[in-house]
């Protein structure tokens, strides 16, 4: 019976002194439901990436004359980068060009004597002929008549069978020295392989004066004048100016957010106060499994000049837009990552649940869908209430955002 007592009379304590310390409810914080703007997105961090990198290497043995560039250096097609010298280079144009000189000669000696001379001696060889077989003849008739031995009109047969395989000779040394024959034909042919080899040899050597094959920007200098540079060694190397990109990673909850073609907006760490526009165009359709994170990447389609290669980037992609909603402090919002969001409404002096539906998440709010009412006082989770509980209001205080009275819990 005393046990009883005792236990009703700490009951009754504990009431009254609830009674005394909350006797118009438990004091809370709240946050109003607002009409504003807000815009959801996402931010993730990454580097610009070099869309190809151009070795510029030597092409032979020579020695570095000059280096017209640096590091960081914008260059532009065709622009000289470095010249370099190879003593045998200049040897190989002058034998080069000795060689096509004495072709071109040999071809205008067949052109200009070669003909003439070859048909005068085919006149003579053919008069020859005429001669001999006059001679072979006439020695046949002295045979038949006994005047001649046999042995005479043998000799005579063979001097003009002589005369007609010079005459054949002359014939054809006449069709080798025509356009179309044989010797100018290979007179031509000389000519060419010659002006080829010359040809090459300044084309070895134009290949010691190193251009830029594109435009782009020097990421390193490997060489300086009276260096000597070995066959391919690499003296220069660039990175190609073509469209500038932004690779990063998201967390994988985030990819619900983002799709191809989303406007974005960049900061280099060196530069926060020079934002840049980009453009969202590839999701990776793979999930890093240990990371937990995707791969996504910007193009720039007007890069700033102060970017570079490499250089840390934060791209924030804007994943939705409301120019006026319902807009509430996302720490109000109870359970937001899950399937059942509410929040604790102040409404007649209690704390009432109430569930929402909720659409857009920007920095600190979350857009209000379903479930409360512009206006509505949404109590914080710090003030400790409860469902049911009775409550009063602590006064807020009214921080001034841009010249505006805001709500304690919300900012612009």
């Amino acid at each position: 019976m005393k046990r009883r007592n005792l236990v009703v009379a700490l009951l009754v304590a504990a009431a009254v002194s609830g009674a005394l310390l909350w006797p118009k409810g438990r004091e809370v914080d709240v946050a109003s439901v607002l009409k504003a703007p807000l815009t959801q997105s996402v931010v993730a961090t990454g580097r610009i990436a070099t869309p190809a990198r151009i070795a510029i290497g030597s092409p032979l043995a020579a020695t570095v004359l000059d280096v017209t560039v640096r590091e960081g250096d914008r260059v532009q097609p065709g622009q000289v980068l470095a010249r370099l010298r190879a003593d045998d280079a200049d040897a190989l144009i002058r034998q080069a060009a000795a060689a096509l000189a004495e072709a071109e000669a040999r071809l205008t000696q067949i052109d200009r004597l070669g003909q003439p001379v070859a048909a005068q001696q085919l006149a003579q060889a053919e008069a020859n002929l005429g001669v001999a077989r006059a001679e072979a003849e006439r020695a046949r008739q002295l045979v038949a008549k006994g005047f001649y031995a046999q042995s005479k009109a043998d000799d005579a047969l063979r001097n003009a069978a002589n005369a007609a395989s010079a005459a054949d000779t002359a014939r054809a040394q006449l069709a080798a020295q025509k356009p179309g024959g044989t010797e100018r034909q290979a007179a031509v042919a000389r000519v060419e392989q010659a002006r080829a080899q010359l040809t090459n040899a300044k084309a070895r050597a134009a290949q010691l004066t190193l251009v830029a094959p594109s435009a782009g920007t020097v990421l390193t200098r490997k060489a300086e004048p009276g260096d000597v540079a070995s066959a391919g060694k690499v003296l220069l190397e660039l990175a190609d100016a073509g469209e500038t990109r932004v690779y990063a990673t998201v967390d994988e909850k985030n990819l619900r957010l983002l799709r191809p073609g989303q406007k974005a907006r960049g900061v280099a760490d060196a530069y926060p106060a020079q934002p840049f526009d980009a453009e969202l165009y590839y999701l990776a359709p793979a999930v890093d499994p240990l990371r937990g994170t995707v791969e996504i990447r910007f193009r720039v389609a007007q890069p700033p000049a102060f970017l570079r290669p490499d250089m840390t980037i934060s791209v924030e992609t804007v994943s939705g837009h409301q120019d006026a909603t319902l807009v509430l402090p996302s720490e109000a919002v109870r359970d937001l990552d899950g399937n059942k969001p509410w929040v604790l409404v102040a409404r007649d002096g209690l704390a009432s649940r109430a569930d929402v539906t909720v659409g857009l998440a920007g920095i600190g709010r979350v857009e209000i869908l379903k479930g409360l009412a512009e206006g509505d006082l949404a109590i914080l989770p710090a003030s400790g209430a409860l469902d049911g509980d009775k409550i009063r209001i602590r006064a807020p205080k009214k921080p001034k955002v841009g010249g505006l009275q805001v709500p304690q819990g919300m900012t612009k």
